[in-house]
């Protein structure tokens, strides 16, 4: 037999020493197996893995499967996922519904690989967010990742009001995304408002600063208000944007269902529109420092007492503060002593400051 004959017959036998040890190479804890259902019988499932041997489900893995467990027959196909090689009755242990899962989390890869979206429903809520199941999977929506629409608006951020809103959605279904998954750390969190970013920068093309829109007032928070104004888009109107006077409460200016006009006074990268009602009214700053100059007296009345001193209505729209250290002790009481909510009195202009709406008064005795 000449050497290339010689060599050409040991690279075959290789081959096949090769092949055979692959093919009857032990299993894995932990592998995807598949095999054909042989048998069923008190609580144990039997299933012919073929040249690696017979598996078995059986015991809490037999369990928490019996009700798809319940038709299944001799010579179905079933895949499971290795749990123990080989146990002391050499049979290969499987766990039907890992191997579901394993499936499932590489379904999820894909679409969040591919930022894909889909609907997931909502089984439970927390002061957190809320509970949703996507292909018997669990994941979480934070309150953070909700749509606009969505989003508790809660006087003070009050968690157990929050909560409540959030128990509303129990039972409904949401499209989302998946902003991040972890399979070893069975970690799932999805995004709403990522699956409607694509529709919200479609809508928002639509328009720009300046615009004037009109909308229903959807919620009212302690910092402002928020208004729908088109079918997939929600801005707020910040509690400064709302009047030219210092207010107290958003509900002072609007209530929840109120049909306004308001101008849009920003867009921001991530969709979030900034709007304002009082750009829409006459600025009563403007002339100001003309109107009123240092040293004149004024005629004022208290709008409100705080720590820091007194707000004083001059005029509609104009306000002036008597702060706390022009006026003698330096405590509340002291201002309380001196001035009365509703009440007028006669005050003296210290300083004018239009371009910050300031005017700095203090108390003419």
């Amino acid at each position: 037999m000449s050497m290339s004959a010689t060599a050409t017959t040991n690279n075959s036998m290789k081959e096949m020493v090769q092949e055979n040890k692959s093919l009857f190479q032990l299993p894995r804890q932990g592998d995807i197996v598949e095999g054909t259902v042989i048998g069923k019988e008190s609580g144990v499932l039997y299933v012919d893995l073929g040249p690696i041997g017979t598996g078995v489900v059986y015991g809490i893995e037999y369990f928490k499967v019996q009700h798809e467990l319940k038709n299944i027959k001799p010579g179905d196909k079933i895949t499971g996922k290795l749990v123990e090689v080989e146990n002391e009755d050499g049979y290969r242990e499987l766990s039907l519904k890992k191997a579901a899962e394993e499936k499932t989390w590489q379904k999820l890869e894909k679409k969040y690989d591919k930022s894909e979206t889909f609907k997931v429903k909502i089984t439970d809520a927390n002061k957190g967010g809320l509970m949703a199941k996507t292909d018997n999977m669990s994941g979480f929506i934070p309150v953070s990742q909700l749509a606009p629409q969505h989003y508790p608006r809660v006087e003070g951020g009050d968690k157990n009001k929050i909560l409540e809103e959030l128990k509303e959605f129990v039972g409904e279904t949401l499209e989302v995304n998946i902003l991040d998954m972890d399979s070893e750390e069975g970690k799932l969190i999805f995004s709403e408002r990522a699956a409607e970013s694509g529709e919200i920068k479609k809508a928002l093309k639509k328009y720009s600063v300046g615009d004037v829109v009109e909308g229903e007032i959807t919620g009212i928070v302690d910092f402002g208000a928020f208004i729908k104004f088109d079918q997939m888009l929600e801005g707020l109107i910040h509690i400064s944007e709302m009047d030219w006077s210092l207010i107290e409460s958003p509900e002072d200016i609007v209530s929840l269902g109120d049909k306004i006009k308001a101008k849009i006074v920003d867009i921001a990268d991530d969709g979030k529109v900034s709007l304002s009602i009082k750009q829409l009214k006459e600025n009563p700053w403007e002339g100001v420092s003309e109107k009123y100059k240092q040293g004149d007296k004024v005629k004022g009345e208290v709008n409100k007492i705080a720590s820091y001193g007194a707000l004083v209505k001059i005029e509609d729209g104009i306000q002036g503060l008597v702060h706390i250290s022009e006026l003698e002790g330096h405590t509340m009481e002291d201002i309380q002593k001196k001035l009365e909510e509703g009440k007028k009195y006669e005050f003296e202009i210290i300083s004018v400051d239009p371009e910050d709406y300031k005017i700095a008064l203090k108390l003419v005795e």
